[in-house]
């Protein structure tokens, strides 16, 4: 007797994508380690963006300084970033998967949900990684669950180029054991507030106090640990196009700003170019955001709530070197600037369905 169709989520992952596009282009690099950042100058401030299974054997991987990184790796092929390139493989990639009959949910440039109601969801896995293969010449994982966070976290265990299904049933033999930080949303700073708690596993998460949690993190993110420490979240995938709640732009300098003029030109500079990027959307924006990290890497983050939401450039930039008027007398080797925007919704009165976010 065959399976009942049910509602299944799968999450669909672009191995080391923008390092296999950079291949697909240069084949002579098939086999070696490639590292993808910045302007591809090791000699520069820039980050990792990606690194080839080859380099990632060596300790490289995205976020990384990109001088660590070629330390680590010295025979590494390095290579810019090349934004165009990467958008316009996922684009095919996207359309690809919009060809199964399933609900696709765009993550960014390398993932994607879907959502459909089969009886052999591994049948669905399957024909997704042939038809982008053969659409792309990318390879790609995919984990399949019953809900988003549990297709999300199988994904792991299926890369390379595999399958691996995730369920409520197999999720403690599977997870359990397993330290927090391997959960999709616990990063390094919260799996140690976990452990401050005597949180170390999952199993623990799942079974600690919901209220010690809730005092920890607070009412939405207390309950949100405590549900991801079981493996819940949603399973609905949603199509509707992503709307941005805001843009932004950010520099490494090559050499440390030294004097507040300098920083000042600088956020001006940033926020003029975020407040082009506001504009090409429609939408006023309601708050400025200032990232800052000084020398040799202390980042903090700053806010301010406009008085009224605004299109004036002028406002923005007045806002944003407000901002910077607060920073500390320090030399500074990162400045961003963020405008968030009011949403479709509160901008224009009419009612619509909100607008999904991103877990």
């Amino acid at each position: 007797m065959s399976e009942p169709a049910v509602p299944w989520v799968l999450h669909v992952d672009l191995d080391q994508f923008v390092a296999a596009v950079e291949v697909l282009r240069r084949p002579e690099l098939v086999g070696r380690p490639v590292i993808v950042g910045g302007r591809g100058d090791p000699t520069e401030r820039a980050v990792v963006s990606t690194a080839s299974y080859e380099a990632r054997r060596y300790g490289a991987h995205s976020g990384m300084p990109l001088r660590t990184a070629v330390r680590k790796v010295p025979d590494a092929v390095v290579l810019p970033v090349d934004a165009p390139a990467y958008e316009a493989a996922s684009e095919q990639v996207m359309a690809t998967l919009r060809t199964l009959g399933a609900v696709v949910e765009v993550l960014g440039w390398d993932e994607a949900f879907l959502g459909a109601v089969v009886a052999d969801p591994e049948d669905l896995a399957r024909r997704a990684r042939a038809a982008v293969l053969a659409a792309t010449d990318l390879h790609c994982s995919v984990g399949i669950g019953d809900n988003k966070v549990r297709a999300k976290i199988a994904t792991g265990f299926a890369k390379p180029a595999g399958i691996y299904r995730l369920t409520a049933a197999t999720w403690f033999d599977v997870m359990g054991d397993h330290p927090t930080i391997d959960l999709w949303g616990v990063g390094t700073k919260v799996s140690r507030r976990l452990a401050g708690l005597g949180v170390h596993t999952v199993r623990e998460l799942a079974a600690a106090p919901r209220d010690a949690l809730v005092a920890e993190f607070g009412p939405r993110m207390g309950v949100w640990y405590h549900e991801l420490g079981q493996g819940l979240g949603p399973a609905v995938v949603d199509d509707t196009p992503w709307v941005p709640r805001g843009h932004s732009r950010e520099v490494t300098f090559q050499q440390n700003l030294t004097s507040r003029e300098q920083v000042r030109d600088a956020v001006a500079g940033l926020a003029r170019d975020v407040a082009g990027d506001v504009a090409a959307d429609g939408r006023p924006v309601l708050r400025v955001g200032l990232k800052v990290r000084y020398a040799p890497f202390l980042t903090k983050v700053m806010s301010r709530k406009l008085p009224a939401p605004t299109r004036d450039t002028a406002d923005v930039v007045r806002a944003a070197v407000a901002l910077a008027a607060e920073l500390e007398d320090r030399e500074v080797r990162l400045l961003g600037v963020r405008a968030e925007m009011v949403m479709p919704a509160e901008a224009d009165g009419v009612e619509r369905t909100p607008v999904r976010g991103r877990i």
